[in-house]
């Protein structure tokens, strides 16, 4: 790949969690979150979304997730669980972006509210169809996904350059 190579950035919400007695990051996910997880990893590979690296944050949630979601692909990628992904800001997460390798077209990051949300609006300088107002108007539920392009270096990434060219939530009307 080079500097500007169009790159495909993939923000996953985590599913649906449990709120049982246990430290905020080790909440596992409640019984939807395990049959929305799946869901989300057939959308995927059914819209041949095949990314190169995962960036997965450390909560149990998140990796449960993917776990899940990750069976449903053709070809499990690379899986990164990156610790400063849980309860990241929005600059946190273009920071951690920047970080991301050339080599890298397709980057999908599991992460948490309202970063993911935040971090998708943000890039979305334009948007495919209607992805932009579905994802403004029902917020970012759990399970959910974006997927925006934007061509050029990972170092680059920043406000507006990307099209929103999906959004997809499981339980969608």
């Amino acid at each position: 790949m080079t500097v500007d190579s169009p790159r495909t950035i993939v923000l996953l919400r985590h599913a649906k969690a449990d709120w049982p007695a246990v430290p905020d990051h080790e909440r596992p996910l409640a019984d939807r979150g395990r049959l929305d997880a799946p869901m989300a990893g057939r959308r995927l590979a059914d819209d041949g979304i095949a990314p190169d690296l995962v960036l997965c944050s450390t909560a149990v949630r998140t990796r449960e997730t993917w776990k899940l979601a990750a069976h449903e692909l053709p070809h499990r990628p690379r899986t990164v669980y990156e610790e400063r992904l849980y309860d990241a800001s929005l600059g946190d997460l273009l920071a951690l972006l920047s970080e991301t390798s050339d080599e890298v077209g397709s980057l999908l990051v599991v992460g948490h509210n309202p970063g993911v949300h935040a971090l998708a609006e943000a890039l979305a300088g334009s948007a495919e169809g209607d992805a932009l107002a579905r994802m403004k108007s029902g917020g970012f539920p759990t399970a959910a996904f974006a997927v925006v392009t934007f061509a050029g270096s990972w170092k680059a990434v920043e406000h507006g350059v990307g099209r929103l060219t999906a959004f997809w939530a499981p339980h969608e009307a």
